[in-house]
């Protein structure tokens, strides 16, 4: 079943309107989980919202949101007051310009989606504003309104639809000089960079995400498989890291090691469709086994092939 859409509305580029629906282009779903439980019971701890005075559970309709001016006051804002601050962007995409992927700092990019035509009408209009994106080369700078705050999003052309990446904004980008100004002067030598350059077009590829594995979601399925079997757990052996002495004697035992050829190894397993996730890798559930035919029928008895 295709995921619930996010947001529903219309997109808008001058006077050319069509309604779309947003829809999450990606998924944590599938990764593994814990919930936390009592180690004494072993049943499942639940959070209650109490009072941080009195220490009674609140229900819902008496929870209000409140904006802390100093310590222990608030200023109360209430559901309603919020929607008469309600912006156009809450219904409507407006495309506002439109710029060059490469000006887009990837710092500001947070999580993509998916944006369709909503409903059987406004295809002919959507359909416009995607090949017209396409055609220029260009991204489109828009506005959208989600979890009751406006974003920036980005749309560009993906197939017969379109992805729409949120952005951040200037003041939720931290500066980089407080993190890199004490990044020491070095100045690299030619030779030092020949090799560096080296090792990096014997590492050249292109780019397939198929080719890599969540190594770290793979241990916890096995982990659990071998609980659920009731074998022992054992930690596995961590190789010892060493520190680089010489860089250039580094560097030059790295070129000779990515030239040499890896030992052949078994075919990979043929990736697995985004559809299907990891946990379908955890071992079945005990009494889940199919049943089995009510006669069993007689065993014939082999019979030797012809060569």
């Amino acid at each position: 079943m295709a995921p619930r859409a996010n947001w529903k509305g219309f997109l808008r580029l001058s006077l050319v309107t069509c309604p779309v629906a947003l829809y999450p282009a990606t998924s944590e779903g599938e990764k593994i989980s814990f919930n936390q439980l009592n180690r004494q019971t072993g049943h499942r701890i639940k959070y209650l919202r109490v009072d941080a005075d009195t220490g009674d559970e609140v229900p819902n309709e008496d929870i209000v949101k409140g904006y802390e001016l100093d310590k222990g006051q608030y200023i109360e804002v209430t559901k309603d007051e919020l929607e008469e601050i309600a912006l156009e962007s809450t219904r409507t995409i407006e495309i506002d310009e439109f710029v060059d992927k490469a000006d887009i700092d990837p710092r500001y990019l947070i999580r993509p989606y998916y944006l369709r035509p909503d409903g059987k009408v406004g295809h002919d209009a959507f359909a416009v504003i995607r090949e017209t994106i396409r055609e220029m080369d260009k991204v489109a700078i828009g506005r959208v309104v989600l979890t009751n705050r406006e974003h920036i999003i980005a749309l560009e052309p993906m197939d017969k639809g379109l992805v729409g990446t949120l952005l951040r904004y200037p003041y939720e980008v931290r500066n980089e000089a407080e993190y890199f100004e004490e990044i020491e002067n070095v100045k690299v030598t030619k030779d030092m960079l020949d090799l560096a350059k080296h090792i990096v077009n014997q590492k050249a590829s292109s780019f397939d995400p198929e080719k890599f594995e969540d190594h770290y979601e793979a241990a916890l399925i096995d982990l659990i498989n071998q609980k659920r079997a009731g074998k022992p757990i054992t930690p596995k052996f961590k190789p010892a890291t060493t520190n680089v002495v010489d860089l250039m004697e580094a560097l030059r035992r790295s070129v000779g090691r990515e030239a040499t050829p890896a030992k052949a190894a078994k075919p990979a397993k043929k990736a697995r469709k985004a559809s299907s996730g990891q946990k379908e890798m955890l071992m079945p559930i005990e009494g889940k086994k199919p049943k089995e035919t009510a006669a069993k029928k007689p065993t014939a008895k082999p019979q030797r092939k012809s060569a």
